[in-house]
């Protein structure tokens, strides 16, 4: 008796891979990432009296180094992870190898031009993670889950964030900033095998699944018709006002926060490391969690609520982290930074599950692509510099509390990103998973 045709299809096919087993892997490979990447705050005193560099060239090396290479080529890179044909996984290993090996020789580095372009390296690695990951997981979850999925591999960076400051402090004051980068950008490394032994691109089974029908492969959108795909949706063009404006003050205040606490109020990057990092780190666990958990939730009763808590937040979070600035006792600044802290981390979630539903699947990691694009050029690229410039501007007036004048205006602009994801938030119940699921 011959099989019947469901049940031969399903046998050519392998079983989908749990959301979970994914969710997992790629959050670890996130942490590393965020970890490699923002090792370089916590170190960045030490550097700049080792190296002598100016406010300004911290900027560049925190920041602009990284993120021109990082945006540029994260868009041919999400291209290609938008083929049918590419392996996903494969793509993700890949660029975990070269962006661990650059951060490892980071440490190496003996001027301040050899330590930039370190970390164009990294930049350039980092640039193939990100967008193929959202459209791995944007295959496996469905879209009421989608935006607590995101989430969970958010969680990388309030994690990777707070392991670069624990640790890269704790070896900064034990064995100095060189041995710090050699220690966490090796592991690295290792892991890429563990990802290509542990996870599989679902498309494989849609594959098998289309060579046993003898159908073809769906046809891959142009560079014009993904373009039009994307920006053709006002609340995607909003979301990227609104998701850049929420960059350029995470990674600038992160940046400077930490300077801030070792220059203004005395503490050793270790010191730094160990109380900002795991308070801080804690705070942003827990708004990043909420973020999604809270979208997904209230977005089920109107979909404009996916944006309500990022705009609510955002706002709330300028007259507390003022008051934090305003301290003079670093532990009550420690401590009135956990809220706004969290506030600021309540917006991945709800940004990268909504862009990924306003676009159709074959543009996902393109969508991806250019909200990274804009967070990290205006974001991780614009913010440290625009700060540390401002701080050597000011400087002559402010002294070493020129970084504290910084921080009040950086906590001001808070109301921006508020306003963007407010305006989203009127667009959505018109667009938000109009091209399915």
């Amino acid at each position: 008796m011959t099989e019947p045709a469901g049940q031969a299809l399903k046998s050519v096919a392998p079983k989908p891979q749990s959301l979970r087993l994914v969710l997992a892997v790629l959050l670890v490979v996130y942490i590393f990432n965020f970890l490699d990447r923002q090792i370089v705050n916590i170190l960045a005193e030490p550097i700049r009296r080792d190296l002598g560099l100016s406010d300004t060239q911290i900027g560049l090396m925190t920041g602009i180094a990284f993120a021109a290479f990082y945006t540029f080529l994260g868009i041919p890179i999400a291209r290609f992870a938008d083929k049918p044909s590419t392996n996903r996984v494969g793509l993700i290993a890949g660029a975990l190898i070269i962006w661990s090996g650059m951060t490892a020789l980071c440490g190496q580095a003996q001027n301040f031009v050899q330590l930039l372009l370190a970390r164009i390296g990294v930049g350039v690695g980092e640039a193939g993670c990100s967008p193929a990951a959202h459209s791995l997981i944007a295959d496996l979850a469905p879209p009421e889950k989608r935006a607590s999925a995101l989430s969970i591999y958010a969680l990388g960076i309030p994690i990777g964030t707070l392991l670069g400051m624990l640790i890269g402090g704790q070896l900064a004051d034990a064995y100095g900033w060189r041995a710090a980068f050699v220690v966490v950008g090796v592991p690295g490394i290792v892991l890429a095998g563990a990802v290509v032994l542990l996870l599989r691109d679902p498309r494989r089974a849609g594959e098998a699944l289309r060579a046993a029908n003898a159908a073809p492969p769906p046809r891959t959108l142009s560079n014009r018709e993904a373009l039009t795909e994307i920006l053709g949706s006002r609340a995607f063009v909003l979301l990227l006002a609104a998701g850049s404006a929420a960059a350029f003050l995470s990674y600038g205040k992160a940046t400077w926060t930490t300077i801030f606490f070792q220059r203004t109020h005395g503490l050793s990057p270790g010191d730094t490391g160990f109380w900002f990092g795991i308070w801080g780190g804690v705070a942003a666990i827990i708004g990043t969690l909420a973020g999604g958990w809270l979208a997904d939730r209230f977005g089920k009763v109107n979909r404009r609520h996916v944006m309500t808590a990022p705009a609510i937040g955002f706002a709330v979070a300028v007259p507390l982290s003022i008051a934090a600035y305003c301290m003079t006792d670093w532990r009550w600044a420690l401590a009135l930074l956990m809220l706004p802290t969290a506030l600021n981390s309540l917006y991945y979630g709800p940004c990268f599950s909504s862009a990924q539903g306003l676009v159709k699947p074959e543009a996902r990691a393109m969508a991806s692509a250019l909200l990274l694009f804009s967070q990290n050029l205006i974001g991780l690229g614009l913010g440290p510099l625009f700060f540390g410039m401002l701080s050597d501007g000011i400087k002559p007036m402010a002294g070493e509390e020129s970084v504290r004048w910084v921080l009040y205006g950086a906590a001001v602009i808070g109301f921006v990103p508020a306003f963007f994801f407010w305006r989203t938030s009127l667009r959505l119940n018109e667009e938000l998973d109009r091209k399915g699921p």
